[in-house]
């Protein structure tokens, strides 16, 4: 095992101090600390505040509004006064505001970085990746706000003629987690703005601050007062049901996990709302004998360690073939130790903090209950000494069968391997969970990419590459990993529903 005082270098004396640069002390003063409602930054009506920390050093960087139930009541009430002026605002002028909000965050791409690192604890070239990676959801809904499209012909009897058009659904409340404060905001608001709907979004309670920074650029970019608002809360539930079951609301959009997801679908379908779920994954990763290894072993580093292994796309269970197990567990293992732990805005950091005891609890609990049934642990397996909630990243090979890291998403930077032998036993394993929203194949056969394709049950897949996230295409996922699609052509009509009107025949 590799020491950890070794990988963490000197970072550990800077995260006993807790001291933070004048540039994030700026940054930090410039978010905003109250609720965005109706194009106005208020304090919660209990004048109640909740408490943001950094992960890397558990100190306290601000102190936002904490909502009520009647902070959420009125920020509906904005976004459903808010909507019939933006519904009809010509497409284009909805395309302009997105397009100049994507401009504004390239502008600022550096400070959403950092602001992200501050609160969430991910390395700052990983950050930098998620600015550009959310900004295109905000070019990409730009150009697909003029692209919403209807149809009119006669019908098969020709006594009248077809015509089908599409309307935005109305108010919409988004819920987004914690892991990626900016993407998944972007991904929910725009194409909700492009689609002519206004919303109320609220952010996770551990990662709120890129949220309010990013309202205020919206606000700045021309989105009108009510069309987009923003509460922060410390009791999600009491907020939030009362807002999905108000009759006024028509659409619900929630990433997390699959429990809340569950009880949010129950709360909604009350009001028979439009739902877009994107919840748990358990994603395998399989290695075939005849795959590229070193095409594997990057792939397979992309997979599980982009974002600290926090990522419902992070691969779960590595499921390799067992010819080439050992080769692949010890050329993984290499790279893995070499990773150096500390916070995210030091240079050549790959592992940062998790988001809290709790995630390193649960690394623990899998790993050791693992080891306990017969794993062997290659490196890794450890919390790291405080302050900040760091898990070494970590190997463990031969997983057997009923482990609890086989069913339960890791959420950490543990890299688990289970060997196997036949196609089929891949497939079988592969497809052993009630999730399903993506998977990875590695091999250098044109047909068995192509068979796995077919049997791998899940919403997406990447053959021979280890990130799959993209904007320009469908992000979702089957069985309880969730219901429809984010990004993509198919993003858009998550907002939009559908009118057939049929007139006479004018002939």
């Amino acid at each position: 095992m590799t020491d950890t005082a070794t990988r963490s270098g000197t970072h550990d004396e800077k995260r006993e101090s807790g001291v933070t640069d004048d540039r994030e002390t700026e940054l930090l003063a410039s978010v905003p600390d109250g609720l965005f409602i109706a194009g106005r930054w208020r304090a919660s009506s209990s004048g109640k505040t909740l408490k943001v920390y950094d992960p890397s050093n558990g100190q306290v960087v601000k102190e936002i509004a904490d909502a009520g139930p009647e902070d959420g009541r009125a920020a509906l009430d904005a976004a459903v006064e808010a909507f019939p002026a933006w519904a009809a605002t010509p497409a284009r002028e909805r395309a302009e505001i997105l397009r100049r909000a994507f401009d504004l965050l390239q502008e600022r791409k550096e400070d959403f970085a950092l602001l992200m690192t501050i609160e969430m604890g991910k390395p700052l070239a990983e950050a930098r990746g998620e600015v550009a990676y959310g900004g295109e959801f905000l070019r990409w809904f730009s150009e697909e706000t003029a692209r919403v499209q209807g149809r009119y012909g006669a019908n098969p009897e020709g006594t009248g003629r077809m015509i089908v058009s599409q309307h935005p659904v109305g108010p919409c409340f988004l819920i987004t987690p914690w892991n990626f404060p900016l993407a998944m905001a972007t991904r929910k608001i725009a194409p909700a703005l492009a689609a002519g709907c206004t919303v109320v979004i609220k952010p996770a309670e551990l990662t709120p601050l890129t949220t309010l920074a990013f309202a205020r650029l919206l606000e700045e970019a021309g989105v009108p007062a009510g069309v987009v608002n923003v509460f922060t809360t410390s009791t999600s539930g009491a907020v939030s049901e009362p807002i999905i079951r108000d009759p006024r609301l028509r659409k619900l959009s929630f990433t997390g996990s699959t429990p809340v997801g569950q009880k949010l679908l129950e709360q909604a379908a009350q009001g028979v709302l439009r739902t877009s779920m994107e919840l748990g994954g358990n994603a395998p990763f399989v290695v075939f004998e005849d795959a590229d290894l070193d095409k594997a072993v990057d792939g397979a580093m992309l997979a599980k360690f982009r974002n600290i292994g926090q990522a419902c796309t992070a691969a779960n269970r590595f499921i390799v073939q067992r010819s080439v197990a050992d080769e692949f567990a010890r050329r993984v293992t290499e790279r893995v130790q070499a990773l150096k732990i500390g916070r995210g805005t030091e240079e050549g950091v790959a592992i940062g903090p998790l988001i809290d005891d709790r995630a390193v609890a649960k690394a623990t609990q899998l790993v050791d209950d693992a080891v306990a049934r017969g794993a062997e642990l290659r490196t890794g397996g450890r919390a790291v000494d405080g302050p900040g909630t760091f898990y070494e990243p970590t190997v463990v090979t031969d997983v057997r069968p009923g482990s609890e890291i086989l069913r339960e998403e890791i959420f950490g930077p543990v890299l688990a391997i289970v060997p196997f032998d036949t196609e089929d036993d891949a497939v079988r394993i592969a497809n052993d969970t009630e999730y399903g929203l993506v998977s990875y194949v590695f091999t250098e056969s044109l047909a068995r990419g192509q068979r796995m394709i077919e049997r791998l049950e899940t919403g997406m897949m990447g053959l021979n590459v280890g990130v799959v996230s993209n904007a320009a295409a469908p992000f979702g996922g089957w069985k309880m990993s969730g219901l429809g699609r984010e990004g993509g052509a198919e993003g858009i009509h998550e907002y939009l529903q559908t009118k057939y009107t049929l007139t006479p025949n004018p002939f």
